[in-house]
């Protein structure tokens, strides 16, 4: 184990691994350079960079519609004209997505990149610099997010924001800024709830309620931090088995606040749970409903937790309505979360997982590089009584691989592996095992390069593009000053209610 561990830091650190390829400008194009920039421009003509159209993916409700809206490299059935909302509890997996993954379901990639696209607006509107006294917040409020980003018509509403204590004792999980004066010296915005509205709704079936997790924003030492013991899950959270464990450092994140602070003086369990309590059994008490959870990287384990946590304390059933919401996880490129006893424990609970992984990403390895999901039985039932325990994955895995894309630099490092972006380019283009890569969407392919360098340098898209004009500072009576930001609408209410409902029901 410790040596598995060292061999990851080790990777993680080597600067070679992180440092940043940089175009070769004095060296000449030679023909077979020549040759596969000819390739792939047959392959797919390239756009002036245009990012995907959040119009086709909000209103493009039936597979022919997909087609129509997406042109002829859509590959579906010209017959198939299924709807969203004739096939939604398919699509959250009822069947555990079998037939959908391969070939790929058009309708599922549609929802998976829509639902990719939501985590991915938590990275563009994070405030990353340490030194500004904003770092750690969204840059936008609920109510500007979307729209200021492009996705006006994603057919979405943002009811919260979710914040965790950053103070946790986990150093490389979050970074720290460099400022005394800053909005809050304890808290660190991870995601947020977003409800679809009227129109959504009936496209798709049921009103769906979305809880999105980001990943961490600092580079990928963060595993290394893992601590590699599983905590017993009721120690946290009401749950029925002693035996179910997971990751301690996941569920000290989840669970942890900060008393003095007001974004979060009580725990982001207790912000979300707070807000689906209020959303099923006040705000749509009457309607047809999903809950859907997404994340990336780290986001994809408070993603799983949240999951199983909304499934245990009955959230989900209506206080005068015993129809059971389904609860749905997609994560991105996520890391093991727990033991066997905690995955047999979601899959009595009902909850669907969907893995999307990339075989290239080193994160979905651990925690549990040497004793996992594929250890002997004999083997597994000695070590899972030890600290450490056994870590096993759950749910459906759809891997993919980045090196079927012509787009992609092969030899990218391990955080290109690990970008959100590239998952979703990459997932855009598949469909199926041993198929062409062939984009579905309409998605341009610069937007993996936002903040990596892992498209092909033929493809002349700049590395690191996606800038914060002059980082907020603007011209105000002859000086350059940060602009001021209202952060009012990034808080919401506690909802002591429903949080003292939370706190007084058991498992």
């Amino acid at each position: 184990m410790a040596v598995s561990l060292s061999r990851m830091v080790l990777a993680l650190s080597n600067p070679l691994l992180q440092a940043r390829r940089q175009p070769d400008y004095i060296q000449k194009q030679n023909p077979s350079d020549l040759e596969t920039r000819i390739k792939l421009s047959a392959t797919r003509p390239l756009r002036p960079a245009r990012a995907i159209s959040m119009d086709s993916l909000a209103s493009s409700s039936t597979a022919t519609g997909l087609q129509q809206e997406l042109g002829s490299e859509a590959k579906t059935d010209s017959q198939d004209t299924r709807t969203i909302a004739d096939s939604w509890r398919q699509l959250q997996g009822e069947n555990n997505w079998d037939g959908l993954l391969d070939p790929m379901d058009p309708l599922l990639r549609h929802e998976l990149l829509k639902y990719g696209s939501k985590v991915q607006a938590c990275y563009d509107s994070f405030e990353f610099d340490p030194t500004s006294k904003y770092f750690g917040s969204s840059r936008y409020s609920k109510r500007e997010l979307y729209k200021t980003l492009g996705m006006a018509e994603i057919g979405y509403d943002i009811t919260r924001y979710l914040y965790v204590t950053s103070n946790v004792k986990l150093p490389k999980f979050f970074l720290k800024t460099r400022f005394p004066r800053v909005w809050s010296t304890d808290a660190s915005w991870m995601g947020y709830i977003t409800v679809s509205n009227d129109k959504m709704t009936k496209k798709l079936g049921r009103r769906d309620v979305c809880i999105v997790w980001r990943g961490t924003i600092t580079r990928l030492e963060w595993i290394a931090d893992l601590s590699n013991y599983l905590k017993p899950l009721s120690s946290e959270i009401p749950c029925p088995d002693p035996l179910v464990r997971v990751e301690a450092g996941f569920l000290t994140i989840y669970t942890d606040a900060k008393k003095n602070c007001q974004y979060c003086n009580i725990s982001v369990r207790e912000q979300v749970l707070a807000e689906i309590y209020k959303l099923v059994n006040e705000t749509y008490p009457d309607e047809e409903l999903s809950i859907t959870i997404v994340g990336h990287s780290l986001g994809s384990a408070l993603a799983l937790l949240t999951a199983y946590d909304v499934a245990e304390t009955v959230i989900t059933r209506r206080k005068n309505d015993n129809r059971k919401i389904p609860v749905t996880a997609f994560t991105f490129a996520g890391p093991r979360v727990g033991n066997n006893r905690f995955k047999q424990r979601v899959e009595q609970l009902g909850v669907k997982v969907l893995r999307i992984v990339n075989v290239h990403d080193i994160v979905p390895d651990s925690p549990g590089f040497l004793f996992n999901e594929n250890t002997p039985p004999a083997i597994m039932n000695v070590v899972e009584h030890f600290p450490w325990g056994v870590y096993t994955h759950m749910g459906v895995e759809l891997e993919l691989d980045h090196k079927n894309s012509p787009f992609l630099r092969p030899d990218g490092d391990v955080a290109c592996a690990h970008n959100l972006e590239g998952y979703l380019h990459v997932l855009n283009g598949y469909h199926g095992k041993g198929k062409k890569f062939e984009p579905a969407m309409d998605r341009d392919p610069a937007l993996v390069n936002k903040s990596s360098d892992f498209l092909k340098d033929e493809l002349e898209v700049m590395i690191n593009w996606m800038q914060n004009h002059n980082k907020g500072m603007v011209l105000k009576n002859g000086r350059y000053v940060q602009i001021e930001r209202s952060m009012e609408d990034h808080i919401t209410e506690n909802n002591h209610h429903h949080i003292q409902q939370i706190r007084t029901h058991g498992p």
